[in-house]
């Protein structure tokens, strides 16, 4: 029986500190330290994130950048329209060819 590979997912809190930011990619780095490096999806999910601003735009970025030196993809969902804003002023928006995967809004 094939068995789905479950993504990493990675919840950002309610408000992000520039301390947390390094904390995140470590934890993102601990979750594939066991991994052979392919297949498993880097999920983002920005639901509880009640202060967009540009220390959560900086994370988002941060992560995306270890994911990729990690082999593996960061899709970033339940993103609010403040932060989707901000991404997209900086340019990190899904409409960016050098966003890896789509950016999904709040249901």
């Amino acid at each position: 029986m094939d068995s789905v590979e479950q993504p990493i997912v990675l919840e950002l809190g309610d408000r992000i500190t520039p301390a947390d930011v390094p904390l995140l990619c470590a934890r993102l780095r601990r979750h594939t330290a066991a991994d052979d490096g392919t297949g498993r999806e880097v999920v983002c999910d920005a639901g509880r994130l009640a202060v967009a601003d540009l220390t959560a735009v900086n994370a988002v970025a941060r992560l995306r950048l270890t994911a990729r030196r990690l082999g593996r993809e960061l899709r970033l969902v339940n993103a609010g329209p403040e932060l989707l804003a901000l991404l997209a002023l900086v340019g990190l928006d899904d409409g960016d060819p050098g966003w890896p995967a789509p950016v999904s809004p709040r249901s």
